[in-house]
């Protein structure tokens, strides 16, 4: 009799424990596949062409977070990107290079180490305009020298006060850089909220490979929702310390959803370069997302570029170049895609 007692009374105790454990410790598989074709002509002639990332780069990753009590928990991150269109990685010989991070959180706010993205990508962009600077629709996306991530990263995130959370990051150089030791990029942004206002300002500071230039960039956006309209105004300037780049950045935009399912994103831009050169230039972009579900959107997006003198901005995707055009060309696209997210 106590035989049969037991062996139930042992499984259930298993199953208890299983439960504690997955209450204390847990890992998500995610990812996203977007898939499109693109038109584009930027005065070499046009193209059309498959595409993998025309509104978020195509990836896979797994994170997760590990209750280790008093309110502390260790967190990590595993992400790489990779062509729906033909499965090849991002980056040949990286197995996640996207993201590499492992970091600890509580009260404190949240602390990361290794490869991951920059308070740039993370508060800036979705603050600048309604497509987040992703879209060969967005002007900030084309016009702009940003940071996505950065290897050798050590980050701190601080606690939500009356609206406001920052984020501040420094990067190490390693053996592909020259000098291979001290620090190469310094990035920190401030993010407010308030009922239907967002604004955000950040401060990006990068040196190149061989240590000889530095770019040093400026960016703030703020927005203000009005029903199911929402309003955006960016400001972006960078400057290479070597002069090969000196720039202003102004963009004006707006989404509005006009149906449950459907919205729709109207984007203005304009770059002033201030080398003295005068290659300047504006586009304009349009951009449609339809939701099919939670998880599942169609969408088009279509931009024009107008390139003064020797400027020879393209259209880019989000995770994608656009095609070299011929200086002082205009550039013009349109894709159409589809993106799922598990």
């Amino acid at each position: 009799m106590k035989r049969k007692f037991a062996i139930p009374i042992l499984g259930a105790l298993s199953v208890f424990a299983a439960a504690s454990a997955q209450a204390q410790s847990s890992v998500t598989l995610y990812g996203v596949i977007d898939n499109g074709i693109e038109f584009q002509n930027a005065g070499n002639g046009s193209v059309v062409r498959a595409i993998s990332g025309g509104l978020f780069a195509s990836r896979y990753g797994f994170k997760g977070s590990e209750d280790i009590g008093g309110g502390l928990h260790v967190n990590f991150q595993l992400e790489e990107g990779f062509s729906s269109q033909t499965g090849a990685v991002s980056k040949a010989g990286e197995a996640f290079s996207r993201q590499a991070w492992v970091g600890l959180s509580g009260g404190f706010g949240e602390v990361r180490i290794g490869l991951q993205n920059t308070p740039q990508y993370i508060f800036m962009n979705p603050e600048l305009d309604p497509m987040a600077v992703m879209t060969l629709a967005s002007p900030m996306n084309n016009f702009n020298s940003l940071t996505i991530r950065e290897n050798n990263a050590i980050s701190y995130f601080t606690p939500t006060y009356y609206g406001l959370k920052a984020e501040f990051m420094v990067a190490m150089r390693d053996s592909t850089t020259t000098p291979s030791n001290g620090f190469q990029f310094y990035n920190g942004a401030l993010r407010y909220e308030n009922g239907p206002f967002r604004a955000a300002a950040g401060y990006e500071q990068a040196a190149n490979a061989t240590g000889s230039s530095i770019l040093k960039v400026f960016n703030a956006g703020a927005s203000v929702r009005a029903g199911a309209a929402t309003f955006f105004l960016a400001y972006h300037t960078e400057h290479q310390t070597d002069n090969s780049i000196k720039r202003d950045v102004y963009e004006a935009s707006a989404d509005y959803l006009f149906a449950p399912a459907d919205q729709v994103a109207l984007m203005y831009g304009y770059a002033r370069d201030r080398t003295g050169n005068g290659n300047n230039a504006q586009q304009l972009g349009l951009a449609y997302e339809h939701y099919l579900s939670k998880r599942t959107t169609l969408y088009a997006a279509a931009g024009f570029i107008q390139n003064r003198n020797q400027a020879a901005f393209t259209l880019n995707g989000t995770a994608y170049a656009g095609i070299q055009g011929a200086p002082g060309a205009d550039a013009r696209g349109v894709t159409l895609g589809i993106v799922h997210k598990f």
